[in-house]
């Protein structure tokens, strides 16, 4: 487990943050600004701390009232960058072989494996100006995989992509998340790639760290949504395909009962997560008739915030949490309070390809 405590002072700025990240993909959530990039470089020792105190199992990076300060080619630290930085006049090949070369760890048998879970087999003689941002970024994650590190740092990795492009590497980094076997810190201002990524999530704002824990967990509480957005609020539930029906919608287990979505590409049995929007998330005191709505989920209300002008109600529903948002009256005339049966009700068309994420379970 990473564990990483940091105070720093910029002359109009302070940075005090603490915070542990687990094994898995840990992204450090936060607009522009607050400190999120400065947290990255002091692990990976590209900044030294006025005090800070970074471990990760039981290597000591950095202990400043110990006197320690691992140089950064002594840390054993994979980063990616915003920009793939590929050397230009390298192969793919020669450029996924790099770290091999500087730091004597890596294998190339190695190269086989971590060739097809990024799908780039078919770039190896290509050189960097021949590739899309996609494929640069994928080369750029093999490279630091294949310097054997002991995590990975990304800093905005898919900051400089069009969307097209971060939807092509997205199911990429859920396999780098699963299969890798590395502890993953990952910077970014998106709210779609924490929900789609995050196994655990560190808020910061303003050089604190305001909440961390699992992303789940850290989704669905209202308390957070001023920080993520209220037009981006909304819980991660788990499913599994249980079937493709011949009118092109999949049919998902969860742990709340069957949801319904459009034709998602992949096998029965496979798990997902998927985001629902807080804002696409109707609640019905009875269950509903005559409706569209595919979808309509048994839940029990847990507590009711107040939004902006509305209500935030959260929900369990298996014991899984739903966000729903609505107006203050909505919630007043269905006389609404923590402990009272409703049902959640969800248009299948209202769940995006893009909020739909795959996990190894």
């Amino acid at each position: 487990m990473l564990s990483v405590a940091l105070r720093h002072r910029f002359a109009d700025f302070t940075l005090d943050a603490a915070f542990e990240a687990p094994d898995g993909l840990t992204a450090l959530f936060g607009h522009s600004g607050s400190g999120k990039t400065t947290v990255v470089n002091a692990v990976a020792g590209l900044l030294r701390p006025h005090f800070a105190c970074i471990t990760d199992g039981d290597a000591v990076l950095t202990d400043s009232e110990g006197g320690i300060f691992l140089p950064p080619h002594r840390r054993g630290i994979g980063y990616v960058f915003q920009d793939a930085r590929l050397f230009p006049h390298l192969t793919v090949r020669q450029n996924l072989l790099f770290g091999h070369w500087f730091t004597g760890r890596g294998r190339k048998a190695e190269l086989s494996r971590v060739v097809d879970m990024l799908g780039i087999g078919a770039l190896l003689s290509r050189r960097p100006a021949a590739l899309s941002g996609g494929e640069r970024q994928r080369v750029a994650l093999g490279r630091a995989i294949l310097s054997h590190p002991r995590m990975l740092l990304m800093d905005e990795p898919l900051a400089s992509l069009d969307q097209p492009r971060k939807d092509e590497i997205l199911p990429y980094l859920e396999r780098l998340r699963d299969q890798a076997g590395l502890p993953i810190l990952y910077v970014t201002h998106s709210p779609a790639e924490v929900a789609r990524l995050a196994t655990t999530i560190v808020l910061m704002d303003h050089g604190r760290v305001r909440a961390s824990g699992p992303a789940a967990q850290i989704m669905s509480n209202p308390a957070t949504a001023p920080m993520l957005g209220l037009a981006d609020t909304g819980a991660i539930l788990t499913a599994r395909i249980r079937g493709q029906d011949a009118d092109g919608l999949t049919w998902l287990s969860t742990p709340a009962g069957p949801l319904f979505l459009p034709q998602v590409a992949a096998p029965v049995g496979r798990s997902l997560r998927l985001r629902i929007l807080a804002q696409d998330v109707m609640i019905a005191t009875v269950p509903p008739q005559g409706i569209s709505a595919l979808n309509v989920i048994p839940a029990i209300i847990r507590d009711l915030t107040d939004a902006e002008g509305g209500v935030l109600v959260r929900l369990d529903a298996g014991g899984q949490a739903i966000l729903s948002r609505i107006t203050a009256r909505s919630a007043r005339s269905l006389d609404l309070h923590p402990g009272k049966p409703v049902h959640a009700v969800l248009k299948a068309v209202s769940v995006a390809p893009g909020t739909i994420g795959f996990s190894a379970g």
